[in-house]
Parts: C-alpha cells; sequence; structure tokens
C-alpha cells in the first residue's frame, strides 16, 4: 500500500516537474542578455520575481524526484 502511495506522489511530482520547467524561460531568452540588462534591478532581486520563484520550485521538485527514485527502487517496500 506505501509503495502505491508514493507511486502516486511520484507521477504527481514528474508532472509538476515537467511542467514547471516547461515554464521557465531559455537561458539567452529576451534581448536584454545581449545589451547587458541584467545588471538592472530586475536582474539583482531575481529570487523575489517569478522565474525566482519557479527556480526555487524547480530545485525543490527535482530533489523530491530523486528522494522518489531511490526510495521506489528500495527492495524492502
Amino acid at each position: 500500500m506505501l509503495r502505491n502511495i508514493l507511486t502516486i506522489v511520484f507521477i504527481l511530482v514528474c508532472l509538476a516537474l515537467s511542467v514547471i520547467v516547461l515554464a521557465q524561460e531559455g537561458k539567452s531568452a529576451g534581448l536584454g542578455a545581449i545589451s547587458g540588462a541584467a545588471e538592472t534591478y530586475w536582474g539583482k532581486n531575481k529570487g523575489r520575481s517569478m522565474e525566482g520563484k519557479l527556480i526555487k520550485i524547480t530545485r525543490i521538485l527535482a530533489i523530491a524526484f530523486m528522494l522518489f527514485t531511490v526510495l521506489l527502487n528500495l527492495k524492502r517496500f
């Protein structure tokens, strides 16, 4: 039963991770990177912007993905 619950949560984490990664902009997106506009107010406070939040969520979901992968491959469940 625990393995079934972990599998369902793992699938949800996989789907959420896929959606979040696709929602992010590419590193070279926008012309601001060409003209050096990355040092503006938004470039300095990127952690508080929507893009910064998406990056944090991606890191959390990636760690959860790795943990669930290891848990589901243990033979005890």
